[in-house]
This record gives structure tokens, sequence and C-alpha cells, in this order.
């Protein structure tokens, strides 16, 4: 039985042109179709693989998620507790650094790196997750910051005891019982001298009184000194610490001698007219780092802000100059 012929369409020619190999072209056709569906299946591979997940990788990318998510609520909570701890540092710097009387840390100091770039380099290298490092180094700063506050507190803390300290040495009252400002002689500042009759600078203030009324001291301290100064005649002088020192001329005598203890309001001696003087009463003098200082100013626990205004108009005034 004779086979059918094969012709095929030519576009150039516009006409059937017969076959006559028939085996070559059956062939190329078979290849033809063969690639078509080779890439048409490679085509809908990669598009499955590019829509639809393995269950491995949906494993992986829920994972993923709940990591992104639990960052994201870490991150929320870093946020806060920075937010509280610079609330503290700014109380730490203007208020309880201030009332010690501390400097405040410096911001470099607060804010000095904690980490270094070759640990955060190495952990990105080990995630692959900028949120990850990010939030590293988030916490190895609030480390930081929490341990520069640590020591801060640590500091306030001993500052404090020494404030207390401090407060109970500084010389805070009147060296005699002197209530009404009607024992105050002569303040301090320039006068005129009472035996010499020429102007002088008077380092102390004067305080009269009767013959061998108590004195007291001023503030906790150590006696440091009782028996006879050029001018000033019998002396004390209390060693308070801290850098101040009072001292106590022209007693009558003494209650104490050197090397004993005294707390503020003890009594130390007795009011006399001894060295250069010409009257009954106390020169009382008061020294910060061995310089004299005005004394009008180391009265706060014993005067009212009224006696204090009234202390100061007397004490301005020459008033009666004993020495």
């Amino acid at each position: 039985m004779a086979t059918k012929p094969i012709f095929h369409f030519n576009p150039k020619t516009m006409t059937y042109q017969r076959i006559d190999n028939k085996i070559r072209y059956k062939i190329r056709q078979f290849g033809s179709y063969l690639l078509t569906s080779v890439l048409s299946g490679l085509a809908c591979f990669v598009a499955f693989v590019m829509l639809f997940d393995s269950p491995r990788e949906k494993i992986l990318r829920s994972e993923k998620a709940q990591l992104e998510a639990q960052y994201e609520y870490v991150n929320k909570q870093l946020v806060q507790i920075q937010e509280v701890l610079t609330d503290i540092q700014q109380r730490d710097d203007n208020l309880y650094r201030v009332v010690v009387q501390s400097e405040p840390i410096p911001y470099e100091v607060r804010n000095l790196q904690y980490g270094t770039g070759v640990k955060y380099e190495d952990l990105r290298k080990r995630t692959s997750s900028d949120i990850a490092v990010s939030t590293t180094k988030q916490i190895d700063q609030i480390k930081r910051q929490l341990y520069e506050q640590s020591k801060s507190f640590d500091e306030i803390v001993e500052s404090a005891k020494n404030k207390e300290e401090r407060l109970l040495c500084t010389p805070a009252i009147q060296p005699v019982l002197n209530k009404d400002m009607k024992r105050m002689a002569s303040g301090y500042g320039m006068r005129i001298d009472p035996i010499y009759k020429t102007p002088k600078f008077h380092a102390g203030m004067d305080f009269s009184g009767e013959h061998r009324a108590e004195i007291f001291a001023t503030g906790k301290g150590v006696i440091e000194f009782t028996g006879w100064k050029q001018g000033y005649g019998n002396t004390v002088i209390i060693d308070h610490g801290f850098g101040y020192k009072t001292l106590y001329a022209h007693l009558d005598g003494f209650k104490l001698k050197r090397g004993n203890k005294v707390t503020r309001g003890d009594v130390i001696a007795y009011m006399g007219n001894t060295g250069k003087s010409t009257g009954t009463h106390l020169h009382y003098e008061v020294r910060y780092k061995d310089k004299v200082v005005d004394p009008r100013n180391f009265y706060f626990m014993d005067l009212s802000p009224e006696e204090y205004d009234k202390m100061v108009r007397l004490s301005s005034n020459n008033g009666n100059v004993f020495d």
C-alpha cells in the first residue's frame, strides 16, 4: 500500500512543498515537540518552586516570623528600659549629685561603647541578621550604662555618709548663749584697734558676756590646742576635719584638754579677759584650709532667718571692739 505524501507549507513562496525525506522530518518534528515539553515542564517547576513552599521551608519561614516578632517585642522593652534609665541618669546628675555636691558624670563616660566592631561583625556572619546585631548592640549599651549608674549610686551613698559627717563637723552655732543678739560686740572685717587706735583687720567675731560664761564647741571635732597664744591669751583650737578649724580666745580657763573629742554644744572653756583684751569677752574665729573666713556664715543651725538678718546688721557695725 502506497504511503501518503507529506507536504510542508513554505511561507516564503506561499506554496506547499513535498517532503521527500520523511524520517528526518519526523525526527526534527519530534525533537521540536520534546524541547517544547521540557521547557514547559521546567517553567512549571520553577513557577511551583517560586510560588509554593516545601514543608521545611514553611517551617523555617514560620520560625523566622516568630523570631522577628520576638526581636520586635524585645526591642520595644529595651526602648522602655532605656527611657527609665535615662530618667534615672538625669535625676542622678541634676538632683542626687547636686545634693551631695558631686560633679555630674560626663556624657562620654555614660555612653562609652561597650562592645567592639569585631564582635558585631562575627555576630552578623553567624546570624545574617541586622535585627540580631542591632538588638545586641542595644543590650550591650544598656549594660554599660547600668554599670556606670551602679557605680554612681555607690559614690552617692558614700558621699551622703561623708555629707552627714561633714554637717556634724561644720561649725554651725554661736559659741555663746546669744539668742537675743545682745552679746555680739564686734564683727569680722576692718576695725579700729582699741589699744593702738589704728585701722586693723579683725579676723573673727567678739561676744561679750559675764566672767566665766560657758563657751561651746560649734561643731564636732578634736581639741587640737589648749594654752596661751600671744595676743589671744588662753586659747582653744578645735580641728573639725574637712578643712575646718575654730579658735576661741581670751579665755579664763579650760574645761577640756588637747586630744579630747567634742560634739556640737559641748562646753569647752569659760569666758575671760586674758591676752590683748580690754574687757571680758570671747574672740571667735572660723578657719577653712588655714585661712580665716567670716564666722557669720556659720550660724545656720542656731538662728532663724530673722535672727540671722539682725546678726548680720549688728556685726556690720564696729560696736565695742575688745581686742
